[in-house]
Parts: structure tokens; sequence; C-alpha cells
């Protein structure tokens, strides 16, 4: 049996191990505005921009391949495998991505490479969810697995808080000319040192009781994937359901709100990051106590919660965006919202699926929505408002939400199933 005192060992290296993760992933939409011009050379700036978040879309949909790979690989070798490599290739990523050549010196090859870059960062994304949430609530206390599992969704958000106070502090400081040819290689190069930081974290812990457990009794599956088609095919696309909502929310409020803000309202990037930042920070804190009432009350009233409120909100809180301030209100007020719903999420995922199946049952499903909705939610957002028709994002986002929230209604509670 897991001690008190590894257990928490346990939670701290899942917990840091995974803002680095998400500190790295998120670094490349927040420098999107100066790393552009490296690797597309149009004039034409939102054309730029438009660009290279389409290489940010394309890297969401690796993300269902390394749920796949990642996912299985970690419900055959462990959950600590699955996260050590998850963070491994993603730190090499950034690495990459740190010292890529422009275009003005390999041409077309330039942004060929950030592609792949970025695929490699979506492909560790992708694994890396569903096998920390796995990790995470396996060593959770008893009765508290939303709490265990809130810190997952609090380490990406924290990741993310991460990469946006150092995008904020460089913005503010340092002179746009050396922000579009050293800082966003600085912000990669940040991004690579901490990985190797979060590898020796996870290199350091046990695997969880349960995958002990599978190993000790002979239950691990071969193919964990084929058996989550055919076993738990409703379960999967309950996944589906219960995550569509929240990441394009997430994606949208605190990863590409700055500059949405900046061509829909004409807010400064540097002031809309500061407001968008300070909504990351209240969606952050704000998940351990959604965990506990998760643990408390369940977990449908939490998501009904957020997917009504945000159907109700998004439209005002978006209008309201005409400043630092502002932003920073509408942002905070959302980030209510999504503390519901990232407080139980990690729990109830989990509690779809069986042990020997739970880290593949967990994260393709979730790879699949979060490519589909996270993926496109910033260049849907981006196009939309270069166009003049922010208003059909806003149509979208809303029916997200409706959909999600009957997902929530018609899912059985499960707080008090076994794990």
């Amino acid at each position: 049996m897991t001690s008190e005192r590894q257990r928490s060992r346990s939670l701290f290296a899942g917990t840091v191990g995974n803002l680095v993760e998400w500190f790295d992933w998120s670094v490349y939409a927040f420098f999107v505005p100066y790393f552009a011009a490296s690797f597309f050379p149009t004039d034409d700036r939102p054309a730029r921009i438009l660009s290279a978040f389409a290489i940010f879309a394309v890297g969401f949909f690796f993300r269902p391949l390394g749920a796949a790979v990642l996912g299985s690989y970690a419900d055959r070798h462990g959950r600590r495998a699955g996260m050590t490599l998850a963070i491994g290739l993603m730190a090499g990523a950034s690495a990459v991505i740190a010292v890529l050549p422009t275009f003005g010196q390999v041409g077309v090859l330039a942004p060929v490479l950030l592609t792949l870059a970025r695929c490699v960062q979506g492909f560790s994304a992708g694994g890396e969810f569903g096998t920390s949430s796995a990790f995470l609530v396996e060593n959770a206390p008893p009765g508290r697995r939303a709490w265990a599992g809130s810190w997952q969704q609090v380490s990406v958000g924290a990741g993310t808080l991460a990469a946006s106070a150092l995008a904020a502090v460089m913005f503010a400081t340092l002179p746009e000319a050396f922000l579009g040819v050293w800082g966003w290689r600085i912000a990669f190069g940040v991004g690579a040192v901490l990985g190797l930081i979060g590898l020796w974290l996870r290199m350091t812990v046990p695997d969880t009781d349960a995958f002990a457990e599978l190993r000790h009794t002979d239950r691990i599956r071969r193919r964990p994937l084929t058996t989550v088609l055919r076993e738990h095919p409703d379960a999967a696309l309950r996944v589906v359901g219960l995550v569509a909502a929240g990441t394009a929310l997430v994606q949208f409020w605190f990863v590409s709100l700055p500059l949405i803000m900046t061509l829909h309202t004409g807010v400064p990037v540097p002031a809309a990051q500061l407001g968008a930042a300070i909504g990351l920070a209240v969606f952050t804190v704000l998940q351990p106590w959604s965990g506990n009432l998760s643990d408390r009350f369940g977990r449908r009233p939490l998501l009904l919660f957020f997917a009504l409120g945000s159907a109700l909100t998004f439209v005002p809180l978006v209008s309201i965006g005409q400043s630092a301030v502002s932003v920073a209100v509408a942002a905070s007020v959302s980030a209510v919202f999504l503390a519901a719903y990232a407080g139980s999420l990690a729990a109830v995922m989990a509690e779809q699926f069986p042990p020997e199946v739970r880290t593949a049952g967990i994260s393709l499903p979730y790879g699949i929505a979060v490519a589909v909705f996270g993926g496109l939610a910033p260049l849907v957002a981006t196009a939309t408002v270069t166009a003049g028709r922010f208003w059909v994002f806003g149509v979208i986002v809303v029916a997200l939400c409706l959909v999600s929230a009957a997902v929530y209604w018609r899912m059985p509670e499960t707080r008090d199933a076994r794990v």
C-alpha cells in the first residue's frame, strides 16, 4: 500500500511534471505575434498570424495519435513510464523550436520544421492528459478523487499561467524587435530546461497501487485501445461530450484571448495578456475548491453549473473587453464556470473506465475532443474576427455549451463509483 508521504510525493511529481508539460505547450500561442514573421514572410500581419495558428491547430490534431499510442503504452507499461516518455518528447520539441532556422535562412523548410516540432508536442500532449489523470486519481486519498484529479487541471492552468506570465513580462519590458528575433527563442528554451526538471521528478516516484495490482494479477491488456472501442464505446463517446465545450473555452479565454481582443476591440496585446493572465490565475486557484465540492455533492451539479453558466454569459463577457481591466473581469468571471468543469474532469473521466484500460479510455476520446474543439477554437475565433463575423464564433460556443449540458444531464453520477 502507498504511504501518505509517498502519496504526497507522487501527487507533487505528477502535478509539477504536468505543469512543465503545459508550459511548453502554451508558449507557442502566446508568442505567435512575434515569431510568425520568422516563418511566414508575407507583409499581411493577420495572414501571418493565421498561418501560425493553423500550425497550432495541426499540433492539436496529433493529440489523438499521441493519446492512442501513449495511453495504450501507459496501460501496458505503467502510468509513470507513459508520463516520462510524454514529457521527454515535449521538452525535446521545445528545444528544437528554440533553435529553428527562419524562412529567410532556409526557405520553406523553416515552417515545415516548425510544423513537425509542433506535431511532436501535440503527440506528447495527447498522451499526457490521460496518463497524468489516471496517475493522480489512482493516488487519491479515500473519498477525494476529484480533489486529487483537480491538480491535473491546476497544473494545466499553472503551466499556462507561467507561460502567460513570462510572455506578459517579456512583452512589457523587451523591445518588439528583440522579441521578434530572440525573445521567442528564449521562451522556448526556458520550456526545454524546465522539461528536464519535470522529467527528473517523474523518474523518482513509483507507479500507482492500481497498476501494481494489475501487474500482480496478470490483468494487463495487450491491446487496451481495442478493448475500449469494443467494450466501452458509450463511455468513450461520453468523454468527448464531457470535454467539448470546456476545451474550446479554455483555449479561447486563456490562450488566444489576447490576440482576439486586440483584433476585436483594439486592446493592446500587453494589456490583454495581463487581463487573460489574471483570469487564468483565478481559474487555477479555484480548482481544488471545485474538486472538494465535486467530492461532496457529485460531478453533475458542478458540470451543469459550468455549461449553463457559460452559455448564458459568453457573449456578454466578450463584449465588455475594452481594456486590461475589463478583459480581466471577463476572463475571471468565465474562470469561475470553467473551474467547476475542470475540478471534476479528471475524476469523472477516470471513473468511466476500469483500471486495465483507464489511460487509453481517457486519452483517445479526450484527445479527439481537444483536437476538434480546442484546436480549432483559436483558428475559428481569429478567422471570424478578422472577417468581421465574430458573432458566428459566439453562436458556436453557446451551442457547444448546450450540447455538453445535455451530456452532463444524462450521464450517471460516478462520485461513489469504485476506481
